[in-house]
């Protein structure tokens, strides 16, 4: 306080506005935006994967992997800029449009390879979404708070207690969570608990890992837990039943009358719940040759199993969000997605004015598409394009 007041008495100094120092870093060229916005998703880090990927980002690895792509493409259109106005004058190879359109293709496979990220970096920024789900009185909102190390939501013996969903963001090995303890999924008793269901039902089906809670006591043991697991879903509305048509394709089984579609369990953990009150022992022996790896034995009261289900659940959320070091840069916002996604669709239209022998508007899709990469990173000028036209053919010498 001493301090400020002792600078207040200094004529024209001011405090800096939020974000003003950034600003002029930007403006005088010291950062671009993916280095911004690095910057600002290091200032709100949470975890320490988070962290790790902000600063990556605020290093510029994204901005030289978008600024080699853009002054690549600066180049391309530029070469086809001179060829349109100079190739009968100047001599300019005739080749010069194969090198453009071989450049634009390896150009279109790096950006598409790079947005088949399966969203990694989003994830990783916003937080992983996990979605506690099951039936009533099976412990869902138990394990929700155990996980939370608080009471995060009410816990009682009387079934479809919880009405609403319950969230809340927690650090599971490094990385950023939103859980959902979720309404029990049955046949509703009032409106209010059916519509709390509906929102389950909705959260889980948008939710990137789908815990589902089982009490142990009344599960009836299959031989194909993957098959029992299946059914549970497509029972608590998860999951549709397919159609005619697709069920016409189905491969039966000559012992079974009937075949549920295949379901990719890859987003889904299952929990037995309870197994303080029936041989633990016995559980794991009878899952042991079936899919082990997709379910863990848990006890909400004594929290034996707790730690091998945090592991599982950490080993699901590393797999999604990836190693934030390794590799390529990540893609972490939306906006960029956006950018490459009409960049892509802009190359693609270049090709299909070439094909059709129409170089100036082949040469306005290079220019849209440079136009878009330019966007994320805060540069768009087409001086560039100009001194490089003049640079690699020394027109007017």
């Amino acid at each position: 306080m001493a301090m400020y007041e002792a600078l207040s008495t200094i004529q024209g100094l001011r405090t800096a506005e939020a974000g003003e120092f950034t600003k002029r870093a930007f403006m005088n060229n010291k950062l671009d935006l993916t280095e911004v916005d690095g910057l600002a998703d290091l200032i709100h880090a949470e975890t320490e994967a988070q962290r790790k990927q902000a600063l990556r980002q605020m290093d510029g690895d994204l901005s030289r992997l978008y600024m080699n792509w853009r002054k690549r493409l600066i180049k391309c259109a530029a070469n086809v800029e001179a060829y349109i106005d100079f190739s009968e004058e100047e001599n300019i190879e005739h080749d010069v449009i194969d090198n453009v359109n071989e450049e634009t293709s390896k150009l279109c496979g790096e950006i598409e390879s790079h947005l088949e990220d399966n969203r990694r970096g989003q994830r990783l920024r916003s937080g992983v979404n996990v979605a506690i789900i099951g039936q009533p009185n099976v412990g869902k909102s138990s394990l929700l708070n155990i996980l939370c190390q608080r009471p995060a939501a009410i816990v009682s013996p009387i079934a479809g207690t919880t009405r609403d969903i319950v969230e809340s963001a927690v650090n599971i090995g490094g990385y950023p969570v939103l859980l959902s303890d979720t309404a029990g999924l049955r046949i509703g008793q009032d409106e209010i608990e059916k519509e709390g269901i509906r929102r389950a039902i909705q959260r889980a089906q948008q939710a990137d890992i789908k815990v589902i809670v089982l009490d142990v006591t009344k599960f009836q043991f299959k031989k194909d837990l993957k098959t029992f697991i299946n059914q549970h879903l497509l029972e608590l509305g998860i999951t549709e039943r397919c159609s005619e048509s697709v069920q016409s394709d189905i491969k039966y089984n000559s012992n079974t009358p009937y075949a549920e579609p295949e379901i990719d369990l890859s987003d889904v953990l299952v929990v037995f719940n309870k197994i303080d009150l029936i041989n633990h022992e016995y559980m794991i022996k009878e899952l042991s040759n079936n899919m082990l790896d997709l379910s863990v034995q848990v006890s909400c009261v004594t929290e034996d199993g707790v730690e091998q289900f945090l592991e599982k659940l950490t080993n699901r959320i590393k797999n999604l969000c990836g190693n934030p070091l390794a590799g390529n840069p990540s893609l972490t916002q939306a906006r960029y997605r956006s950018h490459l996604h009409k960049c892509i669709q802009f190359l693609h239209s270049y090709f299909i004015q070439i094909k059709q022998q129409d170089i100036v508007l082949a040469a306005h899709q290079l220019h849209l598409a440079l136009r878009e990469i330019g966007k994320i990173t805060g540069k768009i000028s087409s001086e560039d394009i100009i001194d490089v036209v003049f640079r690699d053919f020394c027109i007017g010498k």
